[in-house]
């Protein structure tokens, strides 16, 4: 029989630095880059950043900062695309 383990979402927060993620915002606009840190005002800093409006480039940004009370959800993935993702903590 196989046990289930409870993860948090600080628990998928903390195995997601330093790796590709897609944020989307409360506006619908999504950040795909690096998750550079976080803190428990769940204020972004991301690195090697593109910006997505509906599903199309906008803009490439390198580095950016994304204040908390924006953020919709986080999701950990492939660069390329939030279809790829392995976990999402919600806000």
């Amino acid at each position: 029989m196989a046990t289930t383990v409870k993860r948090t979402p600080s628990d998928f927060l903390k195995t997601v630095i330093g790796r590709p993620v897609v944020v989307r915002l409360n506006t619908g606009t999504e950040y795909r880059g690096v998750l550079a840190c976080l803190d428990g005002f769940m204020n972004i800093a991301m690195e090697q950043t593109e910006e997505y409006e509906n599903g199309s480039h906008v803009a490439s940004h390198g580095e950016c900062f994304i204040r908390g009370n924006n953020v919709y959800y986080i999701s950990g993935g492939a660069q390329g695309g939030a279809a790829a993702a392995t976990a999402t903590a919600e806000a």
